[in-house]
């Protein structure tokens, strides 16, 4: 008799426990579907992520809360009670912190659903992006750092060293901030890069003296992408500390320049005329600069120097090569004498005495045979010949 109503008692715990959990979950059904036909109603992408987030929320929280009550009516010894206790608080602390984290994570999509980089101009979009993506950063490892703090309040011996550690909180104080000032000027150079942006995602920077583009920004480090498919990965803290190009910091189109030396004989106007006509063929040009001007003039040659604008780096620098190219098959087929040459004069005193120069003829001839063969091979232009070899 005995065992039967024990049998019988258990059935009814049991039951008990199934009910509860039914009528949780049951509601929970309910009350989704009343936010989903209310979220319908609304017709807004922030209605949808409520729900989503409070649907997500009920599913987790419910059954735990289901159990902190269902704990005190199980007849259970008090070693494994309070072990059930610890364990149901600590999975609902941590489903708070992480319906938390998913919050952030779905406000984060939604605010960058209006923003987004594959655009001709996106630099509002990048700046956006930007801040919210390192704030939704320090929010996440906020919350986290908090959820971890509350888990370990569950426990007595965690919460005895902390009123020990409240106690000598002066030195603890101290030694915490000597450990860890490097890693809050870190966190504090995220955030001032999250308001100030000397760097965006998707920035054009020269760092290091590599061209790359910013791929990644996080609490510690950024991640620039090397134009030859390597990844360079700097402190944060580089970019507050020590000076960087930003090639797009106000605006993503850019001047290119090509550089040509030439023969001081190259004519000029023939040369613009040629950079018009390749400019006018070209769609890489955003057709607001062009200049070619001369720009030095050194010892042996002058320079020459062309610039033209793009709409970004990247075509620039594909422009740049295109117009470098033409310009020198241009002159290799229209002016190739201007191309650069060195000069060279073989002076031979014409002035002898007629013994002299009778016995001077063949050293001459062969002093002229060879001049002619070296111009002849190096391409040396001669100037006016001396009177004592005509």
């Amino acid at each position: 008799m005995g065992i039967a109503l024990s049998i019988l008692s258990w059935f009814k715990k049991v039951g008990f426990i199934v009910a509860l959990f039914w009528l949780l979950f049951r509601l929970i059904n309910v009350l989704e579907h009343e936010l989903r036909r209310w979220a319908v109603l609304a017709k807004g992408k922030w209605a949808d992520i409520l729900v989503t987030v409070i649907v997500r929320a009920m599913r987790l929280v419910v059954p735990l809360m289901g159990v902190l009550l269902i704990i005190p009516s199980l007849e259970l010894p008090p070693e494994d009670h309070a072990v059930v206790k610890t364990v149901s608080s600590l999975f609902l602390i941590g489903s708070v912190g992480f319906i938390f984290c998913q919050l952030v994570a779905t406000a984060e999509q939604a605010v960058l659903l209006d923003y987004r980089v594959d655009i001709k101009d996106n630099l509002a979009t990048r700046k956006i992006q930007t801040q919210v993506k390192i704030l939704r950063k320090i929010a996440v490892a906020l919350i986290v750092l908090v959820t971890l703090a509350l888990m370990l309040t569950v426990f007595d011996s965690v919460r005895a060293l902390g009123r020990s550690i409240l106690a000598s909180a002066g030195v603890a104080g101290i030694i915490i901030g000597i450990a860890a000032q490097r890693t809050l000027a870190t966190l504090l150079a995220g955030v001032q890069i999250a308001f100030t942006q000397p760097i965006r995602l998707d920035d054009v920077v020269i760092v290091e003296g590599e061209w790359g583009r910013v791929e990644e920004i996080t609490l510690t480090y950024v991640v620039v992408a090397i134009w030859d498919l390597r990844r360079m990965v700097l402190p944060i803290t580089y970019f507050i500390e020590k000076p960087f190009q930003n090639w797009t910091r106000a605006s993503a189109d850019l001047l290119g320049s090509v550089f040509l030396y030439m023969d001081y004989s190259v004519p000029i106007a023939p040369l613009r005329a040629e950079l018009d006509r390749i400019l006018e063929g070209s769609k890489l040009w955003d057709r607001k600069v062009k200049v070619l001007q001369v720009t030095d003039a050194k010892e042996h040659t002058i320079e020459l120097r062309i610039l033209v604008s793009a709409a970004d780096s990247s075509i620039a620098w594909d422009l740049r090569c295109d117009v470098r190219e033409k310009m020198v098959d241009f002159l290799q087929r229209n002016f190739p004498d201007a191309l650069p040459h060195s000069r060279a004069t073989l002076q031979i005193p014409s002035e002898m005495s007629p013994r002299q120069n009778s016995t001077a003829t063949e050293p001459r001839q062969e002093a002229k045979a060879a001049t002619d063969t070296v111009s002849s091979s190096l391409g040396i232009h001669k100037e006016a010949a001396p009177s004592g070899l005509r």
